[in-house]
């Protein structure tokens, strides 16, 4: 099945230019798809709903369009059902252009426009001109009640086709009631952002009395250079030498291991990918969320980490590195998880390796790295807020990729399970999609199991929302572990007795068959015996 907009606009002569200008595999994907979309979702009739004007093209008798702008109070142009839109036309300057065209070919399409968040829909359908005397239900239908004028007829639309375009090219603009909401809503995020500030640093200062000049006890001394908000729960910061020299080498995907002095005064290390260009040797760049809800890492972060503070930190590593000769790669990030796909997008545009990037997130003003990545990548960088009702397709991505396509996708867990499970679905190659998590997986269907630690001499209990790692810690059993997320293994043990439920992403089918990461992994069988 094809969509309905390619059926209608993909003549012999659009996809014979398609081929000549190398884009006719990357088209086809739209007439190979589930949904025709010759009808309106809810979302659709929301959005035709909310515009104050829009554009339409007719055709007249000799072949020539005549393109037009309608205007009227938001919701002028109503949605009379999911296949039929239709507005009240009153008089103007009694040339009656689309009337006769219409009359004449009733071929018709339309284009709705959001600048201010940079959003346009495209509606082909069939026209036809009603007349009060002849159905005045329908008039009546399409009155605007704060406008009384005597509407003079109706213009009725089918929807035959219905597709949403990219948002390139679209500048914002944005009138003067909608400057007003966004700056009341930014003025009382800061108000709400310095409320939580002044709370949390108080309640911070209560166990530590003066920020520390450094932290860390690791190899790498490096120096805060830089601090910048990329969103208001996202925070920048930019580490050097303290001598200005070079930083050791990284490539796209490591993580930089920094330390952390917690509420209670405790000190721990957080793991951050390390998201600046790796052409650069002068700086390394890390982006940490704010997670209220967190572990107190990341508030301790934004709390403490000031410009000039040193950190002695261990030396980067790599669990989520790039395959080698990569022909083509697409990229797939979710919120904070752009951080690692940025440093890679760069990396691959600068080898001029095939690279798409499919980013989403709840609203543009949330997702880091948005604009700078669009205006590097360009017609490769795809975006996905879902407040402007725009969804990442991973069918579509996953099934148009060529045949050698990598793919690599951090970000959510329910992100990362969609793609792996829509790969396999695809009969794509499991060794072809390659992730990395931030968190251990945390089933609604885990149950309390049951653990020794053989060397250890201690038998624990662990909690369905607790990992193996932190309740053989809070037995007084140390652990070495990095991650604390199943990518890099550090934390695996030898399995003596029991069957492991594997939930990492870094140990082979044979080491599984021995071994476990006990960050993540938990128990099929009701008792685990480990090496401990």
């Amino acid at each position: 099945m094809a969509r309905a907009f390619a059926d209608i606009t993909f003549t012999p002569s659009v996809k014979a230019a398609q081929s000549l200008y190398g884009s006719r595999e990357a088209n086809r994907g739209f007439e190979q798809v589930a949904e025709k979309r010759d009808f309106l979702e809810q979302r659709d009739a929301e959005f035709i709903m909310a515009r104050d004007s829009f554009y339409q093209a007719t055709i007249s008798e000799n072949g020539w369009p005549y393109v037009q702008h309608r205007g009227g109070p938001a919701g002028f142009l109503k949605v009379l059902d999911e296949k039929n839109i239709g507005y009240a036309d009153f008089s103007g300057n009694a040339q009656y252009i689309s009337v006769g065209n219409i009359n004449a070919t009733n071929r018709i399409s339309i284009i709705l426009m959001d600048y201010a968040n940079r959003r346009r829909l495209k509606i082909w359908g069939t026209a036809k001109i009603v007349h009060e005397r002849d159905q005045p239900q329908l008039i009546a239908q399409l009155e605007m009640g704060s406008y009384r004028a005597r509407i003079e007829r109706g213009v009725v639309i089918t929807v035959e086709a219905i597709e949403w375009n990219c948002p390139q090219h679209i500048t914002p603009r944005f009138t003067e009631k909608e400057v007003q909401a966004y700056m009341a809503e930014l003025v009382e995020q800061n108000r709400q952002l310095n409320d939580d500030l002044k709370k949390a640093t108080a309640q911070h200062t209560q166990t530590i009395s003066t920020k520390p000049t450094s932290l860390g006890n690791g190899n790498l001394e490096l120096v805060i250079t830089g601090i910048r908000q990329l969103t208001p729960r996202v925070r920048a910061f930019e580490f050097r030498r303290p001598d200005g020299g070079d930083l050791p080498k990284v490539t796209a995907g490591s993580h930089l291991r920094v330390p952390v002095m917690l509420a209670d005064g405790t000190s721990e290390t957080r793991q951050y990918s390390i998201c600046s260009n790796p052409s650069r040797r002068d700086i390394y760049e890390i982006a940490v969320l704010r997670e209220e809800n967190g572990r107190g890492g990341s508030i301790a972060v934004h709390q403490l980490y000031e410009i000039g503070m040193h950190l002695q930190c261990d030396l980067p590593r790599n669990n989520f590195a790039l395959h080698l000769n990569i022909t083509s790669a697409i990229l797939i990030a979710g919120g904070i998880g752009i951080t690692p796909i940025k440093a890679m997008a760069q990396e691959l545009k600068a080898k001029d390796q095939s690279v798409h990037l499919h980013y989403a997130g709840r609203s543009l003003k949330q997702m880091a790295y948005s604009d700078r990545l669009k205006r590097e990548l360009g017609s490769a960088m795809h975006i996905y807020p879902s407040d402007q009702g725009l969804r990442l397709n991973l069918s579509s991505v996953l099934s148009d990729a060529a045949p050698d396509t990598e793919f690599y996708v951090c970000g959510p867990t329910t992100l990362i399970d969609a793609v792996v499970a829509t790969a396999q679905e695809l009969g794509i190659a499991a060794n072809r999609v390659h992730f990395e998590r931030f968190a251990a997986i945390i089933s609604d269907q885990d149950q309390e199991i049951r653990v020794e630690l053989r060397r250890s001499k201690k038998t624990i209990m662990v909690r369905a929302d607790e990992t193996v790692l932190h309740a053989a810690r809070a037995a007084g059993v140390e652990v070495y572990a990095e991650c604390e997320a199943g990518n890099c293994g550090t934390c695996s043990v030898k399995v003596l007795e029991g069957t492991p439920d594997h939930r990492d992403s870094v140990l082979s089918n044979e080491e599984h068959k021995h071994s476990m990461c006990i960050c993540v992994s938990r128990a099929k069988s009701q008792k685990l015996v480990l090496d401990i």
